[in-house]
């Protein structure tokens, strides 16, 4: 009996011996698949920096290493640019070398995206970074400004002009999101900002797999204009780096909330306001700026045909006459 156990045993080692270990192959080889992407997206990142050198200047701020371009002279204008973006994705739209031939122009990369850093003490909000940016210019010796405001960076400047009215003369804000309604692509691409999680899919396949939509994307983004020649000089493989994708991922998860709280303060909006959108906008409907006209009766609305989301890149006379409205009127 104790033999034909035995036997039985050997049989079922042959048997299996050999197909065990498979799981555990895989796991170990995914590890290291894994590993050698993390070092490679670590290696990009760190040549992106060196091929993109800071073109501006830094400040301290609470914590923060913020980075800023600054042109022209004149009354001051802050330039707030997008998830995703920085502030050289402003200069090689036009906008910022065009607004700096009559007004003194600051642009922020906001907190963890371009050369600025983001902590990991805090919720970066778009309250965190309001307060952030006015405490950067009261350290620059700007006690008022005249704020142009793109996609994410709208909910960042009307924070900034509720939480610090004296700090804001007037408001012109592009492809803005302004009231909360469902988006799946904000669930998605949340998922890179989820600790540990987001973690390892940022240093591993979400820089891979940017790499093979960012053509799509870009077209979105411009749809239904084309994309610029310009727009070639963005630096995508900044955007790419697993620092910015955190950014970008923690962005996405608080656009629906963080446009909830700031609709709450629409009622307290004492700022003249222009609002300019695509009317093709693919990414932002333009019914978010139609329906903050609405809310707010004393703005002026600025729809631009044939534009989509990147309205400055591709109208951008339109949002240089826009700002040069308000700026003879307010700034």
């Amino acid at each position: 009996m104790t033999a034909q156990l035995e036997t039985r045993r050997h049989s079922s080692l042959r048997k299996y011996g050999t197909q065990s270990p498979w799981p555990f192959r895989a796991a170990a080889a995914a590890i290291a698949v894994g590993a050698i992407l993390a070092i490679c997206n670590t290696v990009l990142a760190r040549k992106a920096e060196q091929r993109h050198p800071a073109k501006g200047r830094f400040l301290n701020i609470d914590s923060v290493r913020l980075h800023y371009l600054e042109e022209g002279s004149g009354k001051p204008l802050l330039l707030l640019h997008g998830n995703g973006g920085m502030a050289e994705e402003l200069r090689v739209s036009g906008l910022l070398h065009a607004a700096a031939e009559k007004y003194r122009v600051v642009a922020f990369d906001r907190p963890g995206f371009g050369h600025s850093t983001r902590p990991r003490d805090r919720v970066w909000s778009a309250d965190a970074q309001a307060d952030v940016i006015a405490d950067a210019l009261d350290a620059i010796g700007l006690e008022r400004v005249a704020v142009f405001a793109h996609s994410w960076g709208t909910l960042v400047a009307l924070s900034l002009a509720n939480r610090h009215p004296d700090k804001v003369d007037c408001l012109i804000l592009a492809s803005g999101y302004y009231f909360p309604t469902p988006r799946i692509d904000a669930f998605l691409l949340a998922s890179s900002a989820v600790p540990i999680v987001g973690d390892i899919l940022r240093f591993t396949i979400q820089p891979l797999v940017s790499r093979m939509i960012w053509a799509a994307l870009v077209r979105l983004l411009f749809s239904p204009a084309p994309v610029p020649r310009r727009f070639q000089d963005f630096p995508r493989s900044m955007a790419l780096r697993p620092s910015q994708l955190r950014a970008v991922g923690q962005e996405s998860g608080m656009m629906i909330p963080a446009a909830a709280e700031v609709a709450t303060g629409y009622d307290r909006l004492h700022k003249p306001l222009t609002i300019i959108a695509g009317a093709g906008d693919r990414i932002v409907s333009p019914q978010q700026a139609e329906k903050l006209h609405r809310r707010v009766g004393w703005s002026r609305l600025v729809q631009v045909g044939g534009a989509g989301h990147m309205v400055h890149h591709t109208a951008l006379a339109e949002v240089m006459g826009a700002i040069d409205l308000a700026m003879a009127k307010y700034g």
